[in-house]
């Protein structure tokens, strides 16, 4: 038995040191430095939004024990994700797990560098499942729970898979009480996009609304019970431009229903800027079809 808990020590502290050249430590707030990890070899840190306090000041300590200043490619705060950039060449980026190959009771091991040497904690995956939505608005293409703990400054860095693999980025910032990571696939979109755009660009109508209940005729005829009033339109805006209207309803867009605000968020999350959708709205008692193009948000 003894024998066999050694070799297993042994395999998990080689995996840890196998992953230290892929993470950084990020210095960019007043307090403990975090965590990061090597997007891409020629420079390219994905890290966790809120520990990126500032634009300037900012530093990476590579596992080589040099240091370099950073810039901020762009930052995305609903998903929790930064992309950060040094002048540095040669770089090992990390290889991410796919995500379905993880299992529940899969071990796996939180990284962190807040310090000169990687830092670790052990766990299991506690919960997965599917597309989820951050309370922020981001959309995230899968949940990853685990049971691994926290420590101060391990935000940022790497959930390790027991085969070496990054299975996702680890935040403190997107559930409150609970350890999830971010998925590969949300990390390539948003790092990407940033790389891209700075930003993430998001769909916007120019609308405020609340939901609301649809009278019987409505109901029927719509195959829902709810909908979402326009209680303003913004001059000049997308909607204003489509002929939507103060007291209106939509009902749905683009053959999706809208129940509740958050539809419609998601809608516009995951819908391209310019696009053009046709909106079914209630207005005085019948339903039209409006066609609106969807605007970029400031």
């Amino acid at each position: 038995m003894s024998a066999t808990l050694h070799e297993l020590s042994s395999n998990i502290a080689e995996l840890i040191a196998a992953a230290g050249p892929h993470i950084v430590r990020v210095e960019g707030r007043r307090r403990l430095p975090a965590t990061g990890i090597v997007y891409r070899a020629d420079g390219l840190i994905v890290t966790a939004n809120h520990v990126v306090e500032r634009d300037d000041n900012l530093n990476i300590g590579l596992h080589d024990g040099s240091s370099h200043a950073a810039t901020l490619v762009g930052r995305d705060p609903n998903s929790d994700l930064a992309l950060l950039r040094i002048d540095a060449a040669n770089l090992s980026p990390a290889t991410f797990s796919n995500p379905a190959d993880l299992r529940v009771g899969h071990i796996v091991l939180a990284l962190g560098h807040p310090g000169k040497t990687v830092q670790a904690t052990l766990g299991v995956i506690s919960a997965l499942g599917n597309g989820w939505r951050t309370a922020a608005g981001a959309d995230i293409e899968h949940y990853l729970q685990t049971d691994v703990a926290m420590y101060p400054g391990f935000s940022g860095g790497p959930l390790l898979a027991a085969d070496g693999s990054f299975a996702g980025l680890n935040s403190s910032a997107l559930v409150r009480g609970i350890s999830v990571a971010l998925p590969a696939p949300t990390i390539a979109r948003v790092a990407d996009t940033l790389l891209a755009h700075g930003r993430i660009p998001r769909g916007y109508l120019g609308i405020g609304i609340q939901p609301v209940r649809l009278t019987g005729t409505l109901q029927a005829r719509a195959g829902q019970e709810t909908g979402l009033m326009v209680m303003s339109v913004e001059a000049n805006s997308p909607a204003e431009k489509a002929g939507l209207m103060q007291g209106d309803i939509l009902v749905n867009v683009a053959g999706q229903a809208l129940r509740h605000v958050d539809d419609l968020q998601s809608l516009l999350s995951s819908t391209p800027v310019g696009q053009n959708l046709t909106a079914r709205v209630a207005r005085g008692g019948d339903l039209q079809e409006l066609a609106i193009t969807i605007g970029q948000s400031q």
